[in-house]
């Protein structure tokens, strides 16, 4: 019996060694896959990244050509609003002289009225002047008599 379980054991032992060996072997594949696979993808990247560098560089000019395009649309809008605000500042300043001129206008509407107003005290005046004044030769003729 006891050799029999020696036996057992020694069968075991090499059934051990045995998947050990399989599965050994089996890593050794994993990683020579693995290692296949790394130097694809490094290649791919190669490739990729001299694509991806062009494409890079594609991308800049592109870019670049928007900004310049970017710049000339904002440089044309500056250009327009400068405008718009000369012609809003010409606009205003018409509106002041002509709001200047109207009030101008009215002024000299106002003296006119005023001095015709004192033109009228004036001649009311002068006629009182002229009554007194005949007045004043009748009572000097009644004097002199």
């Amino acid at each position: 019996m006891k050799k029999m379980d020696e036996e057992f054991k020694e069968e075991l032992k090499e059934l051990e060694k045995e998947e050990e060996l399989e599965e050994e072997k089996e890593l050794k594949e994993l990683e020579h896959e693995e290692l296949e696979e790394l130097k694809e993808s490094k290649e791919d990247s190669k490739v990729k990244g001299s694509e991806s560098e062009e494409k890079e560089e594609e991308l800049e000019d592109e870019l670049e050509e928007k900004l310049v395009e970017k710049l000339k649309e904002t440089e044309l809008e500056e250009e327009e609003e400068f405008e718009e605000f000369e012609e809003l500042e010409e606009e205003e300043e018409e509106e002041e002289e002509s709001e200047l001129e109207e009030e101008e206008l009215e002024l000299e509407k106002e003296l006119e009225e005023e001095l015709e107003v004192e033109l009228e005290k004036l001649k009311e005046l002068e006629e009182k002047l002229d009554e007194d004044l005949k007045e004043l030769k009748e009572l000097e003729k009644e004097f002199e008599e």
